[in-house]
């Protein structure tokens, strides 16, 4: 019936765009924005909100086009049910009916081309220089899994998303609220990029299996995973020490606040060391990384805007 095809689809595109998970570009978009009045005394809402709706189209767009491609591959299709988590196995609209492939496929190139729209927009009438980093976003949410490059699948995933919700977000967003780029904005988008990254890391544990067979040979699939909880354990710290030379450089302890995290860090390493080919226990590491990502979110917005109450 018609009715209930609009509301099957309805459906599938709301599990496909998983607002839940808009968490990981709102970040970066809340610090660049924080920054951009701490540091700049310019903050926009109208513009805020316009670029955070592109940015969640590009988001939904990808999603998208990677659940296709991750269909075609074969890697959704192979992972088993004991497998599953809320943190891995795609967006399942497929394997769960709710969508079908050549839908995903339709649904990808019109968030797309909206998120283009509204770029655009921003481009046209608040600032010019936002088109590079449109450019690069639309350039990486295509080609994370299309070919000729397919990022996902050869192993540079980890780093275009790092990179992307990282410096290319967070650095936007400043520049959208500012016409300017600053050294300390790129500075605080890094530990964002690497924490990010860490979440999609531990995330493609439970998918090992299936994205090996697939050919998805990511970060975890070539390391293996006794191995890749290094890589695991090392982004973790890179992002202290960065908030150390940040605090350092800036003169600001504030920047200190992100390791209010170390109790969650420490037990999701713990977590992974011992679990990891235990996938039911290992997604207590999975929720600890995404809880630890957005901690540390919010610790960046009171080390830039708490220093304004001694002024």
């Amino acid at each position: 019936m018609p009715g209930s095809d609009t509301s099957r689809i309805w459906n599938g595109f709301w599990q496909i765009a998983d607002p839940k998970i808009w968490i990981a570009s709102t970040v970066p978009m809340l610090v660049g924005g924080a920054m951009a009045y701490a540091y700049q005394g310019s903050f926009s809402i109208s513009w805020f909100v316009l670029g955070a709706v592109a940015i969640y189209l590009l988001e939904t767009g990808k999603n998208a086009i990677n659940e296709y491609i991750d269909y075609l591959s074969g890697v959704d299709r192979y992972v088993t049910p004991e497998k599953r988590t809320p943190f891995s196995g795609g967006k399942k609209t497929i394997i769960d009916g709710k969508l079908t492939l050549q839908e995903n496929l339709v649904i990808g190139i019109i968030t797309v081309i909206l998120g283009c729209l509204i770029g655009l927009y921003i481009v046209a009438f608040r600032e010019f220089n936002i088109i590079w980093f449109g450019l690069a976003g639309v350039f990486f949410a295509l080609f994370y899994s299309l070919p000729p490059f397919k990022f996902a699948y050869r192993g540079l995933g980890e780093l275009v998303v790092g990179f992307t919700f990282g410096p290319l977000i967070t650095v936007g967003a400043f520049l959208v609220q500012t016409h300017t780029i600053t050294v300390e904005v790129v500075l605080a988008s890094l530990p964002l990029g690497l924490l990010i990254a860490n979440v999609l890391w531990i995330n493609q544990y439970p998918d090992y299996e299936a994205d090996k067979k697939g050919g998805k040979m990511n970060g975890v699939v070539r390391l293996g995973k006794k191995n890749g909880v290094n890589v695991y354990a090392a982004l973790f710290g890179l992002s202290y020490l960065l908030f150390i030379i940040l605090a350092i450089a800036s003169s600001n302890i504030f920047w200190l606040f992100s390791f209010v995290t170390m109790p969650l860090v420490y037990r999701a390493i713990l977590v992974a060391r011992i679990h990891y080919d235990d996938i039911p226990r290992l997604v207590e590491a999975n929720l600890k990384t995404i809880q630890t990502y957005q901690l540390t979110g919010l610790s960046i917005i009171i080390a830039t805007l708490l220093p304004l109450l001694f002024k």
